[in-house]
């Protein structure tokens, strides 16, 4: 890992996520009901718990606003749920939860995937993706996950993080 990712990645105290292509493969299976359920990787799901009960803030940012996501995520604990905004709004989404938090954008890494993420990834925080991303935040990001959105990308992330500031293993210690 080089210098610079390291200081980046020992400055973290916030994890900021997409859904769809990130925390999900970006599949949908479409129900007759209307309902449009996302398959969850259950390692990423531990990563997000375990940043979370080691003091990291966890945000999530989705144009997605399916209950059953909203539900998932308050179950592992997640607080700051920003479903439903629409595709191209994150930025204002982001820039109001940067201001209500104080937080430095220093503080803060961005894992997204595709074009709706883009300009938050712009902002100078951490901007991360998952090895499938689009080709346009693939050339963004500061880190590149070795796994795939919905494979994994988000606890490799965390755990990343949770490694260079020496929490990773803390828990067990």
């Amino acid at each position: 890992m080089s210098s610079t990712l390291t200081e980046r990645f020992s400055q973290i105290t916030t994890f900021i996520f997409d859904i769809d292509g990130v925390m999900t493969d970006g599949s949908v299976i479409a129900l007759e009901t209307g309902e449009q359920p996302r398959i969850f990787n259950v390692r990423d799901g531990y990563g997000i718990n375990r940043a979370i009960k080691m003091g990291y803030r966890v945000a999530i940012i989705s144009a997605q606003s399916q209950m059953g996501v909203r539900k998932r995520l308050e179950y592992l604990g997640v607080k700051d749920i920003f479903i439903g905004t629409s595709p191209d709004g994150k930025l204002p989404v982001f820039k109001k939860y940067l201001a209500e938090t104080g937080l430095n954008i220093n503080e803060i890494v961005f894992m997204g995937d595709d074009l709706p993420d883009y300009e938050v990834m712009r902002t100078g925080v951490m901007a991360a993706c998952p090895a499938d991303s689009a080709e346009e935040i693939l050339a963004l990001s500061d880190y590149i996950s070795p796994k795939n959105g919905g494979h994994g990308a988000v606890r490799d992330l965390i755990e990343q993080v949770m490694k260079v500031q020496g929490k990773w293993m803390a828990w067990f210690e």
